[in-house]
């Protein structure tokens, strides 16, 4: 697992929005998994976002969740390809978005990850995966006729959902 996947209780106070006591807490009353090294506890990254309150996503983060959970179905069908189309849009979106370098850079570690850590960006509500899916390298992956589906369905939805 890598050393990124494990928090310090700080930085899970800092994902749940509490205080570290209240973090110290729910691990020792076994609310919350963690594990010690030395007589540090460290809790998986996952755990932490699970625990976590769902955040409510304005409109266009719900839109852009539902369209990269229909791109995370074609990912799985091939992941190689898919990291490929993703690699080669990283490189051409730094020639013509160079401010965006900081989350394509974040992109790029992230598909070295692998699969997993992946599809996790996908199809989370985390603050981070909200903010790299702004800058989703995996344009042409959805046929613009699903893509225009989804976008469809979504509104259809939200409106029912928000009494539009």
């Amino acid at each position: 697992m890598p050393s990124s996947d494990l928090l310090t209780t700080q930085q899970a106070a800092g994902v749940l929005g509490c205080s570290r006591q209240h973090v110290v807490d729910l691990c020792e009353s076994g609310r919350l998994t963690h594990t010690r090294i030395g007589t540090h506890r460290r809790i998986r990254r996952a755990d932490v976002e699970a625990f976590a309150p769902a955040r409510s996503l304005r409109r266009e983060a719900l839109r852009s969740l539902w369209l990269h959970r229909a791109v995370a179905g074609k990912f799985v069908a091939d992941p190689e390809q898919a990291i490929a189309t993703a690699r080669a849009n990283i490189r051409r979106f730094r020639e013509i978005q160079p401010r965006a370098a900081v989350w394509l850079d974040a992109w790029d570690r992230i598909l070295d990850e692998g699969p997993e850590r992946i599809l996790e960006i996908m199809t989370s509500t985390s603050r981070e995966a909200v903010d790299l899916r702004q800058n989703t390298p995996f344009a042409g992956l959805l046929p613009n006729n699903e893509r225009l589906a989804i976008i469809a369905a979504f509104a259809t939805a939200y409106a029912k959902a928000s009494g539009e």
